[in-house]
């Protein structure tokens, strides 16, 4: 997936369904969805409200179109506080209803969608996972390497995300950034994205090379703070460095490692000194890299068996319980 913002729709009552429609509708057209897609699209969006508040006690959507070098698309996430589901596969099945409805609303998503996941915990809630494609669905990639999911989602009231993060990937190297612009608003989304392109762009491999390489490269925007984690195919290690409050956090079955940041601005005031983390690599271990966006005590193992489920759904559920809702948010996940 690429580094595309999310849109949030909330979702309390039925009078948000117009909205929510209305407002989805425009995204998907931007992806260039043909009438019967977005007609399904509408569908959809109606279904998803609906569980809100029908089944959820009301909710949020998160909703962003994403390109990346195979496939155009619509994703959209369903976030609710609701009473969960003791067997979620069973309620996918059409005529079962906790509510005296036809039961057909999750398994007419499963229909239409190209892809759908749906977790639940009873007494946590649930969080169902939507994506369209414009074109006919290619096949699907090869299992193995890296993948990686983000979710950003501006603060309330702002158009753009002030919070950012790119993915570089060759036979040598994976190097992920995260970074999240001072403030709120067009000139924090500014700093990120003049830092990602500066990214791009970078010749060096070492994580502290690269933020002082970030950091001469965006000394005219407002600033910003971010985390750079490199994984080298040669030795199998990765190495981390950031600067500010992003925090990262790699687990896997025989270890979790906090990594701390140094104190600083990127783009303004760098420590004289940094160093370069080295980290074992162990295969099938979580990169977790969040802005303050979210609370601090964040705990992925809180969530059994999410991590059989597309990376999105661990991004999504941390959002959820994390997210302070008065700030950017970004979470960016990814396994290799």
């Amino acid at each position: 997936m690429d580094n595309s913002q999310h849109v949030r729709f909330q979702a309390t009552d039925r009078s948000y369904l117009a909205l929510a429609k209305k407002g989805i509708t425009q995204i998907a057209t931007q992806v260039g969805f043909r009438p019967q897609r977005l007609s399904e699209v509408d569908l959809i969006t109606a279904e998803l409200t609906s569980n809100l508040v029908k089944h959820g006690g009301g909710g949020e959507i998160l909703v962003r179109h994403f390109q990346t070098t195979s496939r155009t698309g619509l994703e959209l996430i369903s976030i609710d506080n609701g009473p969960g589901m003791a067997d979620p596969a069973r309620m996918m099945q059409d005529g079962i209803s906790t509510t005296g409805t036809l039961g057909n609303g999750l398994g007419a998503i499963n229909r239409l969608a190209d892809q759908f996941q749906l977790y639940s915990l009873k007494g946590w809630g649930t969080v169902q996972l939507v994506r369209l494609f414009k074109d006919p669905m290619p096949a699907p990639p090869p299992t193995g390497g890296f993948e990686f999911r983000s979710l950003l989602v501006p603060k309330p009231g702002e158009i753009v995300c002030g919070d950012g993060c790119y993915v570089k990937r060759t036979s040598e190297y994976i190097k992920i950034f995260l970074g999240d612009g001072l403030g709120h608003g067009p000139e924090a989304n500014r700093a990120v994205q003049e830092a990602i392109k500066a990214l791009r762009i970078c010749p060096h491999h070492q994580p502290v090379d690269i933020i002082r390489y970030i950091h001469q490269s965006v000394n005219k925007t407002r600033g910003l703070v971010g985390s750079v984690i490199v994984f080298d195919a040669k030795s199998q290690q990765w190495s981390w460095c950031g600067v500010g409050n992003i925090s990262t956090r790699l687990s896997g079955p025989t270890l979790t490692k906090n990594v701390l940041s140094y104190n600083g601005i990127i783009g303004m005031n760098l420590p004289n000194t940094m160093n370069n983390h080295v980290i074992p690599f162990s295969r099938g271990q979580l990169v977790v890299m969040c802005s303050d966006g979210l609370q601090s005590r964040w705990d992925v193992s809180k969530y059994p068996q999410i991590h059989r489920y597309d990376l999105t759904i661990l991004a999504a559920a941390l959002y959820k319980d994390y997210a302070r809702r008065t700030d950017d948010t970004s979470v960016l996940i990814g396994r290799l």
